[in-house]
């Protein structure tokens, strides 16, 4: 089945700036949230984007048009009937993302692919309530997803190789590099990178280096665009704690395990840039 309808349900950070790729390549998008104010707020950042795009000159006046033409905003996931693909991009509860599945199972035709943009949480556990496991994957793009070039499609145990395929297509022609992963805590990319941003911290935390030189450290030592410390701050400590704690859930090995400071800093609502709080923001008051 080739993809041509795409929903997506979350008008975040992370899901409107897919709902943002997927327009601009060319499919009919829409996207949903749970009330008009957060939709609206979706929707500005959607559009704010390739204003800024224009002003840039990166793209014109009348491409941007045509993007806007093909997103549109909605309350009721009873509009997604006719959608191919739908892309769950709601907070990181499992028990939340498992109810939205089952609803959306109610509703989808029946050869829709329904995928979730975790970027921890068991894949397989979310296609359980559904009547179509093998249609259930996993498409998790970056921050931000019309800047990031990954995409990590996640197979589960049920998932058909029609459905890999068709993911794997559909990421390529939004301009992405997709790769496949197991249905494994953290896939990929974040089973590599949460234990190096934890490592960090308990540096930090033990006194062996100050924020600014390990950051130094792997950006000049290593090559890295960014140091731990600033790409916590970039990706979200709330995301990061989220994505430890469900691997170290599966894998619990020490270096896995979040760290008290992280802890702490998520409790006292310090996320990173999202919020404006982060390490390099009052992190000399924790």
């Amino acid at each position: 089945m080739a993809i041509k309808t795409v929903g997506v349900v979350g008008g975040g950070l992370m899901g409107s700036g897919i709902a943002q790729t997927v327009a601009a390549a060319g499919y009919d998008v829409l996207l949903a949230e749970v009330d008009q104010a957060l939709l609206d707020r979706g929707m500005d950042r959607v559009y704010g984007a390739w204003e800024m795009l224009v002003a840039k000159g990166r793209i014109t006046e009348a491409q941007a048009t045509e993007y806007r033409g093909r997103i549109r905003g909605t309350l009721k996931l009873e509009e997604f009937s006719d959608r191919d693909l739908v892309i769950e991009a709601i907070v990181e509860n499992l028990e939340a993302k498992r109810t939205l599945f089952h609803t959306l199972d109610g509703i989808v035709k029946r050869e829709a692919i329904l995928a979730s943009n975790t970027s921890s949480l068991p894949i397989i556990e979310m296609a359980a309530v559904t009547g179509r496991q093998e249609r259930v994957a996993g498409i998790h793009f970056f921050n931000p997803a019309p800047v990031m070039k990954l995409v990590e499609i996640v197979r589960t145990i049920a998932t058909n190789d029609q459905t890999v395929a068709e993911l794997h297509t559909f990421a390529g022609s939004l301009g992405k590099t997709p790769i496949v992963a197991k249905d494994t805590a953290g896939f990929v990319v974040n089973f590599l990178l949460i234990p190096y941003m934890l490592s960090a911290i308990r540096m930090y935390e033990h006194g062996l280096a100050t924020m600014e030189d390990i950051d130094t450290g792997m950006k000049l030592g290593c090559g890295y665009p960014m140091g731990p410390f600033e790409l916590l701050d970039y990706v979200g400590l709330d995301t990061t704690l989220y994505a430890a704690e469900a691997i170290y859930q599966e894998y619990p090995d020490p270096a896995y395990a979040p760290p008290t400071l992280l802890r702490r800093m998520v409790q006292a609502g310090r996320y990173g840039k999202k919020n404006g709080k982060g390490f390099y923001v009052g992190v000399e008051d924790q």
